[in-house]
């Protein structure tokens, strides 16, 4: 289905948040672009943001596998697909005080975590200025306190920061400021809402605008195979790329998150200003862009959680504040790990989609969520917790700005239409994921194309 040129943008907006699809004025935006794909009569391909139209092979993907079982992109009715996807909305209501305490009760475990990790650091330097530790307990009770402040690291962006950023919990008649998107992490509340190696507002435009809307095409930041072709076409055996995989993940977030969210950022103002978009890291702070990055990304982190907390341990002198050092690097590690694990295979493995063109219809849009997204394993909500509840990717795709509760509702729903529609709805455990995620890295796989789309 079509969408009606004429509509003034205003019009196409309104019905859009009736649907809960836009929560910023960036979105809007996009939004305003996606007009000229509507009115695009000659099918040109049409990159979103981009000033200059450029015209590319109609048929440059490889086709749908011979053996394919589920319905074809083309062949399925994505008008009727929209309906359907629309309908769980109206069966599940308004988000409610309830949803809203789900997320305070995820809050609380994350929180809990970390607040238990800072006081086995403590028993560690403790015991040890005291009674002094053997390598043996100093290790084991060490590793346990870096996995419960990184594990309150991750789950602080996924389970809570994640959502909040959406707006999903907005419409929740009186909650306060801070759980609301134009509140949370804003200005000082950063240092106390979610303080990372990721500026809050770099990585909001970066995942909630450039990711949700540009799933699957060259303009999406998350698309793993484009983003490393460097090491697919590094001529080195398969285990050794692998080895190369393992270190990135350590280390993901400032060496590739970070400084990507941030590029990503300053290109959206580039294209305002009408100049060149960069594609270049400046890791080193002798640039303007370097000293950015450090200012307002490295900095922040960096000296509060290497600096500062280890020193609050100096009462019990430097050997405690060199061992509060070590376990939180050891936590930094695990943080990247765990991060890396549930977030990166999401959209990357031999059986994703990636599209060549934007979408034109709303039931265009749902289908591609589907089709470019998997779900890891679910359950209760301690099982979800620790997957940061990115193991409902789908539902949360179809609707971004929706609770974390409303994903566990709507997956039974969401699974009953894809089946009606013969929509494959990929589901597994994320250690499966990984591991293709990891082969589609190093070039061993690649990612499913249909043929013109």
């Amino acid at each position: 289905m079509s969408q009606n040129p004429n509509k003034t943008l205003d019009e196409i907006l309104k019905q859009r948040e009736d649907r809960q699809a836009i929560v910023s004025t960036e979105e809007a935006l996009e939004v305003e672009k996606q007009e000229a794909i509507w009115a695009d009569e000659a099918n040109q391909e049409t990159h979103l943001f981009n000033e200059v139209e450029d015209e590319s092979p109609t048929k440059i993907f490889e086709a749908l596998p011979a053996n394919h079982v589920y319905a074809k992109y083309e062949d399925i009715d994505k008008d009727l697909l929209q309906k359907d996807i629309e309908q769980i909305k109206e069966k599940l209501g308004p988000v409610s005080e309830k949803d809203f305490q789900h997320l305070l009760k995820l809050e609380r475990w994350s929180r809990g975590a970390t607040f238990a990790g800072f006081f086995m650091i403590y028993l560690v330097t403790a015991l040890e200025v005291s009674i002094g530790l053997g390598a043996f307990a100093f290790w084991t009770l060490g590793i346990i306190a870096a996995t419960l402040v990184g594990v309150g690291n991750v789950t602080r962006w996924a389970d809570v920061t994640h959502p909040i950023l959406h707006g999903a919990y907005d419409k929740v008649p009186n909650i306060p400021l801070k759980y609301k998107k134009k509140g949370y992490a804003r200005g000082t509340r950063r240092y106390i809402d979610w303080l990372d190696w990721i500026k809050p507002d770099a990585w909001e435009y970066e995942h909630n605008i450039m990711h949700h809307y540009h799933l699957g095409e060259a303009d999406d930041p998350d698309n793993v195979e484009s983003n490393l072709q460097w090491l697919i076409n590094f001529p080195a055996p398969y285990w050794s790329k692998k080895i190369i995989v393992y270190a990135f993940a350590c280390v993901w977030k400032p060496v590739y998150y970070a400084p990507n969210t941030m590029r990503i950022l300053d290109n959206k103002e580039r294209r305002i200003n009408k100049q060149p978009e960069t594609t270049d890291y400046n890791y080193l702070p002798f640039s303007e862009t370097g000293i950015k990055l450090w200012k307002d990304f490295y900095l922040p982190y960096g000296l509060f959680q290497f600096v500062a907390m280890p020193l609050l341990f100096l009462p019990l002198g430097w050997g405690a504040v060199l061992s509060a050092l070590i376990i939180l690097v050891m936590a930094e590690v695990y943080a990247n790990l765990h991060s890396f694990l549930v977030i990166v295979p999401n959209h990357s493995a031999g059986d994703i989609y990636q599209f060549s063109q934007p979408h034109k219809s709303q039931g265009e849009f749902y289908l591609r969520q589907i089709m470019g997204s998997v779900n890891y394993n679910t359950g209760t909500d301690l099982i979800d917790f620790s997957h940061g509840f990115l193991n409902y990717q789908i539902e949360h795709h179809l609707f971004p700005n929706t609770p974390q509760s409303y994903q566990q509702k709507m997956q039974p729903l969401v699974k009953e239409i894809c089946l009606k529609h013969n929509i494959e709805y990929r589901q597994d455990s994320v250690w499966k994921r990984i591991g293709m995620t990891i082969d589609l890295m190093v070039g061993k796989d690649k990612v499913l194309r249909v043929e013109g789309i």
